[in-house]
């Protein structure tokens, strides 16, 4: 866990001990974070003395004190009536326990667990953070490879680096447009309040600003998007990310941003579905998830604004609406970084992944000079369990990109043997806009030969397969495409 000490670690440890009880019960890894979110939102409220925002007959010292199936259908009660609009007031307990349904089944297991959180440090937990004691469990939750949760779970070390990198300012709004659990809008929080004194050196209006507005985004996913209003609710930040789809109508209701930095979804939308807004030119006839969600960040971005995208390898070499795309980026963007990521840091572990740095600019013709790639991919470690991601894995990156976040800083191109390399505009022309930029020859083996756990290679081959499809899948689009101009 990157944020808390031993403390925090420890309760968390606790928390997740108990899933090994609830199995018996039929609770996957995830549904059990989704039920725990409902029991800590309630005991944290108490704890915090915010009770009130609930309605009296719905509180946690009454859940608690119940006894078997009573407790039970007391539960599922409560969950139906907090999540109705016609008997819960409150725009976020409304938000999060909207459609809200236990997984629990024995009356026993309820009584398990609300014991348990009561016995838990809480006068420690809060003097470290809530929020960092919710997070300590999404990441527990993430790092089970079989749960599939790690594929909105951006691990923190990368979104830290990122956000040191993009340096958010106080009264800039900050934009993720696939927010996933909140992790890019909680550090972003967190880099301003260090930097801040936690708001007291800002002003009435821009502290304001800060907690209320600075922040905007969406999440398609409706579990993912109670997991991300709980996150960032016991982070201090009351602001309410939308659930909805980017690639509808929805994703232009957010407005534009300063700063954007977010880990899209990969894959194709379900059902060849073709993005829904009417103002995409270049991927409207894609299915292609990941580039629609790059026009979005292009056309969500002001004048001289900035972002830094987790987009697959495929985004930088796929031919057809992938190079228009790319070519259209380039003119209206500088798009002055790749970092080129190490694998098998994402649950999904056949996918290869880069950020792209950018930045918008004043005027919409050939912004893109040329192009800095940075290689942490090869010759590198495997990540994974037994050798997680660390803040330290990224310094040599951050130094060579140095302080300007829209990468203006002095920097050294460190030729065929190193890791930096900077590519013109005209050298990438040459390569028909093809962003996918090697030089290093990558001695290391794939980490997909380190695994060993069945669970592991069962994910490992459903991520290869799933790939080859949406390959399949983009290769006829572009016939079809292709086709079309020719009739």
């Amino acid at each position: 866990m990157t944020n808390g000490n031993g403390i925090t670690r420890e309760i968390v440890a606790k928390l997740w001990n108990l899933c090994n009880v609830l199995r018996d019960d039929g609770i996957t890894y995830t549904d059990y974070v989704t039920e725990l979110t409902y029991l800590l939102f309630l005991k944290m409220l108490a704890e915090t003395s915010h009770e009130d925002r609930l309605p009296k007959p719905y509180r946690w010292q009454k859940l608690a004190e119940g006894e078997g199936i009573k407790q039970l259908e007391y539960y599922r009660q409560m969950l139906l009536d907090l999540g109705n609009p016609e008997k819960e007031k409150d725009q976020l307990v409304l938000a999060i326990f909207t459609d809200a349904q236990s997984k629990l089944r024995k009356p026993t297991n309820l009584k398990a667990l609300t014991d348990a959180i009561d016995k838990l440090d809480w006068f420690s937990a809060r003097e470290e953070g809530l929020g960092n004691l919710y997070e300590g469990l999404l990441e527990k939750n993430a790092a089970e490879k079989k749960s599939g949760a790690g594929q909105y779970f951006t691990p923190r070390p990368l979104i830290d680096c990122i956000v040191r990198l993009m340096k958010p300012q106080p009264g800039e709004v900050v934009q993720d447009p696939a927010a996933g659990t909140g992790g890019f809008l909680v550090a972003a929080d967190h880099y301003i309040k260090d930097r801040t004194n936690n708001h007291y050196e800002l002003s009435t209006a821009q502290a304001f600003f800060q907690e209320h507005n600075a922040f905007v985004g969406l999440e398609l996913v409706p579990d993912t998007h109670r997991l991300c209003l709980m996150n960032l609710m016991l982070h201090g930040i009351e602001i309410m990310i939308q659930s909805g789809d980017t690639l509808s109508p929805d994703g232009q209701s957010i407005g534009k941003a300063e700063l954007i930095m977010t880990n899209p979804p990969f894959g194709t939308k379900k059902g060849g579905g073709r993005p829904t807004r009417s103002d995409f030119s270049v991927t409207a006839d894609t299915s292609n998830k990941q580039l629609a969600f790059v026009e979005h960040i292009v056309r969500a971005l002001k004048p001289g604004a900035r972002a830094a995208v987790v987009v697959p390898d495929n985004v930088l070499f796929e031919d057809g609406v992938g190079r228009r795309l790319r070519t259209w980026m380039m003119e209206l963007c500088d798009v002055h970084t790749i970092l080129r990521l190490p694998t098998g840091i994402f649950y999904a572990q056949g996918v290869k992944t880069n950020v792209v740095f950018l930045s918008r600019g004043k005027n919409d013709k050939g912004n893109t000079k040329g192009i800095w790639v940075y290689d942490l991919r090869a010759n590198m470690n495997v990540f994974g369990k037994t050798r997680p991601l660390t803040v330290a894995d990224f310094e040599p990156f951050e130094k060579a990109f140095g302080k300007d976040p829209l990468g203006e800083a002095k920097r050294k191109d460190e030729g065929e043997e190193g890791r930096f390399r900077f590519y013109s505009r005209e050298k990438i022309k040459a390569r028909h806009d093809n962003l996918d930029i090697v030089w290093l020859r990558d001695t290391s083996n794939d980490p997909e030969d380190e695994m060993t756990e069945p669970d592991e290679l069962a994910v490992a081959i459903a991520s290869h397969l799933k790939n080859a499809l949406e390959e399949i899948e983009a290769f006829g689009e572009g016939i079809h495409m292709s086709s079309e101009k020719l009739a």
